[in-house]
């Protein structure tokens, strides 16, 4: 079982503009390595093999964080300590011979170790993809606003959709190896909550996520001119509406250019939470497309984040301009 080096780096805290002009990570291809990494929630062991397996049947070379089994000593529903997470996260960025950095699973955490990575080490490292969803809507947050790079809102390491469903995994495969394939997205519930279509680049992830990291060292304050992706798990509806209330409150959603809706797994009748949405976003008065079909559900898209893209909630569809990620000579 490979594990990563150890590598330890300053840490800084303090906010990093990105880069003007992007650029984007490449596509792998058979024989890369790629790491897993627990930033949140504690992993199961067959689970995490099972995951690895699946990966190497794509021609990938897996490598461990070192911690990527342990348990927080006191809080069980940690993945080990804040530091030792951020640890590891960090080291499978900076480690040259690694390609992505795939999350192992969610849960909760991400947030009480962002702020222990040290970003500006991080943006001197080869661009590299960031695969994960749920929690590590922290993550990607964080890598857009530190480093600038384009990232995946996909199926973890470990997760149940990952596994157990072969059409989950074989869109992120794609996705990761050939992006040209996946770069219109759509499924058998996107229909229009609101009608219309807009242009702007992707943004946004688990609702609840996106709202507690308002006024963080990593979190935007704004999301105009963005095609907002929200999806979220085990959220009634009344939650559902005091997040989005937050959102809308604090002026992050002025000026959002549409917004994607993913899945609502556990959040009650999905007619009660249409009707949320509906009350909460549609005053807005841009395009809003219902189920895409990213997220906590049991089947799932990979959807990049930080890509220009057209949402058609007539079509429903979401219409990348660019493949994600760039050819291996680009």
């Amino acid at each position: 079982m490979n594990q990563l080096p150890d590598r330890t780096a300053h840490r800084t805290a303090h906010r990093v503009v990105p880069p003007s002009d992007p650029v984007r990570p490449r596509r792998l291809t058979a024989g890369d390595r790629v790491a897993l990494v627990a930033p949140s929630g504690p992993v199961a062991a067959d689970r995490l093999a099972a995951g690895e397996a699946l990966l190497r049947s794509w021609g990938l070379e897996v490598v461990l964080g070192a911690h990527v089994l342990d348990r927080h000593p006191v809080h069980g529903y940690l993945a080990g300590t804040d530091r030792d997470r951020a640890t590891d996260f960090e080291r499978a960025w900076l480690d040259p011979t690694v390609s992505a950095v795939i999350c192992a699973r969610g849960g909760y955490g991400a947030q009480r170790m962002v702020d222990l990575v040290d970003w500006d080490a991080l943006r001197g490292a080869p661009p590299k993809t960031l695969v994960g969803f749920s929690d590590v809507t922290v993550l990607h947050e964080a890598v857009a606003a530190r480093l600038g790079l384009p990232t995946l809102y996909g199926p973890m390491g470990s997760a149940a959709a990952f596994l157990d469903d072969p059409s989950t995994a074989e869109h992120l495969r794609r996705t990761l190896f050939d992006p040209d394939s996946t770069r219109t997205l759509t499924s058998r519930t996107a229909t229009a909550l609101v009608p219309g279509r807009a242009t702007g680049t992707t943004a946004g992830g688990c609702a609840a996520l996106l709202a507690t990291d308002l006024a963080t060292s990593t979190g935007r304050s704004s999301y105009a001119g963005t095609i907002l992706l929200l999806e979220d798990v085990n959220e009634q509806p009344y939650q559902l509406d005091r997040t989005l209330t937050q959102l809308l409150r604090s002026g992050a959603l002025d000026g959002v250019a549409g917004i994607a809706l993913g899945s609502w797994d556990g959040c009650g009748p999905l007619e009660r939470v249409r009707e949320v949405m509906l009350d909460r976003l549609g005053p807005l008065g841009v395009p809003v497309l219902w189920e895409l079909g990213f997220g906590h559900g049991p089947s799932s898209l990979t959807v990049p984040l930080g890509v220009r893209a057209l949402l058609d909630a007539d079509a429903g569809t979401l219409t990348i301009d660019e493949p994600v990620l760039a050819t291996p000579d680009a």
